[in-house]
């Protein structure tokens, strides 16, 4: 029974987490907020425990994190196609641009993050998924890493953030 609903509390918290890129602080602490809830009614913590160790201990992701990670993942299936074209298309390698053979960011796996005017378009795919990718270790970012491995990997690396 536990499992069930933790299951669905997880699926209600990550629906439409690329809506939340880039909202407000307060925004952001208000679905955390909803999630230490969620984590108080599942593992009987009281309300004022330190909750970062009780989500650790059900391996949940900090919804700031969690946003984070579903991007990433996002990106990974984008340049391993396995996401459908018309995203895979934002996600371009800085190795495919012409004249930047030299440059230390072509061996590294990063992408092209294209220039925004507004505060507003760098919320979309196009710009926040190539600057979260950009930010990863560049073992995260290695073609050769399997999809479950780099999911792994990935929470490792945001957990210890």
């Amino acid at each position: 029974m536990k499992t069930l609903v933790q299951a669905f509390i997880t699926t209600q918290l990550d629906s439409c987490n690329s809506v939340l890129v880039g909202v407000s602080n307060q925004l952001l602490q208000r679905m955390q907020v909803i999630q230490n809830a969620a984590t108080c009614f599942i593992t009987g913590a009281r309300r004022f425990e330190h909750m970062t160790l009780v989500l650790r201990n059900l391996h949940w992701l900090p919804i700031r994190h969690r946003i984070k990670f579903k991007m990433a993942v996002l990106v990974y299936k984008c340049l391993h196609g396995m996401a459908p074209p018309y995203l895979a298309s934002h996600c371009t390698p800085v190795t495919s641009q012409t004249g930047r053979s030299n440059l230390r960011s072509t061996t590294t796996g990063q992408l092209i993050v294209p220039r925004t005017r507004t505060a507003y378009s760098s919320r979309s795919f196009a710009v926040y998924g190539p600057v979260v990718w950009n930010s990863l270790p560049a073992e995260l970012r290695s073609p050769d890493i399997s999809v479950d491995m780099f999911r792994k990997q990935l929470k490792i690396f945001l957990f210890n953030c």
